[in-house]
């Protein structure tokens, strides 16, 4: 069965009502890694370094490993990482409903070098599911990565 479409691999949105605690609901940006007809494979973005080096971009260490993402633009003005801590996956159904009822909007798109980088090192995170790494590998392969 063909997979279609609703976010491709590399688009980063913005989910308005990512979570919620005592203060109310709090907004996430999260990054499109791979998708098929039942879950979206994404990792969030964070502005908060937190020991995440900026060079080299992919680091798996402690205390939490990320992908450098840089200064991405528009309403992502600071310097951006992608979390690679574990991370459930998206339901497709879910995702549809969240982008329909404007929950979830696209924000902007990773130029494909930088996907393809993001991607390799997010199939090789220590928190990522076999399932997951199946997936990114895919993608990786499909979007003809080197």
């Amino acid at each position: 069965m063909p997979v279609i479409l609703l976010a491709s691999p590399g688009q980063i949105f913005r989910h308005t009502r990512y979570y919620h605690d005592t203060t109310g609901w709090h907004t996430k940006y999260l990054l499109v890694l791979a998708a098929d007809n039942n879950d979206i494979v994404y990792r969030l973005l964070t502005s908060r370094a937190h020991a995440r080096p900026e060079a080299p971009p992919c680091y798996h260490g402690d205390p939490y490993p990320g992908f450098y993402l840089g200064l991405l633009g528009g309403s992502l003005s600071t310097k951006s990482w992608l979390d690679l801590r574990r991370q459930d996956d998206y339901d497709y159904r879910q995702f549809a409903a969240d982008l329909t009822g404007g929950l979830v909007t696209p924000e902007t798109n990773l130029p494909l070098p930088q996907l393809c980088a993001a991607l390799d090192c997010a199939a090789n995170a220590d928190d990522t599911s076999k399932q997951q790494t199946r997936l990114m590998r895919d993608q990786r392969a499909r979007l003809s990565c080197e």
